[in-house]
C-alpha cells in the first residue's frame, strides 16, 4: 500500500476516497512604504483569518498561475499590474489542508511598488500592514509557522537584490505541521 493510505484515517488508493488538488496563486503587494496588501478574510477558506490577495487557477480555460496572479490582483485590489512585473518567488504544497484539500501556491510578488485603498470587498476587507505587523495579526498556523519566516528569509536573498527563492512542502496530517525545503535560491548552505 502506498504512503497515500496512511495520510487520513480511511483514505485508501481508491480514487473516490482521496483528497482533491486544486491550485491558487499568492500575491504579494507592497506599497512605496514597503506596507504588504492584506485581505482581512470575511469567507472560507480561512475565515477571520489575514492572507495575501489571491485565488484558484482557472483551469478549465488553460490559465498560468502568472495569469491567474494578474487576473487576482485585478479583481481583488482593483488594478493593472503587468506580467513582466510579477516574480514567482515560491511553490507551497499543502498536503490535507485542514484534512479537506491538497493545495498547490504560487507566491508571487509584485515587484513595483503599488497604490491600493483599503476598503471592504465581496472576500472581506483590504488593508495595509508592515511586515513586523504578521506577528500579531490572525494568519493560518501554516502562514504564521513556515511561510512568512520563508518570505523574510527569501526578502533581498536574490541575485538582484530583490526575493530569492523557495519551494516548500508542508503535511498538515498530523497533530502539529512538519515541513521541508525542497529548494531554494540561493541554497542554504546549512540545509
Amino acid at each position: 500500500m502506498s504512503d497515500a493510505a496512511n495520510i487520513l484515517p480511511g483514505l485508501t488508493e481508491d480514487p473516490s476516497n482521496t483528497l482533491p488538488y486544486k491550485l491558487a496563486c499568492l500575491c504579494d503587494l507592497r506599497d512605496k512604504d514597503g506596507r504588504l496588501l492584506l485581505l482581512h478574510r470575511n469567507k472560507e477558506p480561512n475565515k477571520g483569518l489575514c492572507s495575501p490577495i489571491g485565488g484558484k487557477l482557472e483551469m478549465a480555460l488553460g490559465e498560468s498561475p502568472t495569469q491567474c496572479a494578474q487576473r487576482e490582483i485585478k479583481e481583488e485590489a482593483g488594478i493593472d499590474v503587468g506580467i513582466d512585473d510579477i516574480r514567482l518567488v515560491g511553490l507551497i504544497s499543502e498536503k490535507a489542508f485542514e484534512a479537506k484539500t491538497h493545495w498547490l501556491l504560487f507566491y508571487f510578488r509584485v515587484m513595483t511598488p503599488v497604490e491600493v485603498v483599503d476598503g471592504h470587498m465581496d472576500e472581506g476587507e483590504l488593508r495595509w500592514h508592515t511586515l513586523d505587523e504578521l506577528d500579531s495579526l490572525p494568519v493560518p498556523n501554516t502562514d504564521r509557522e513556515i511561510i512568512w519566516p520563508m518570505v523574510r528569509k527569501h526578502e533581498h536573498s536574490g541575485s538582484d537584490g530583490g526575493p530569492g527563492f523557495f519551494a516548500i512542502h508542508i503535511d498538515c496530517t498530523g497533530e502539529s505541521l512538519s515541513w521541508s525545503i525542497e529548494q531554494e535560491s540561493p541554497p542554504n548552505p546549512g540545509r
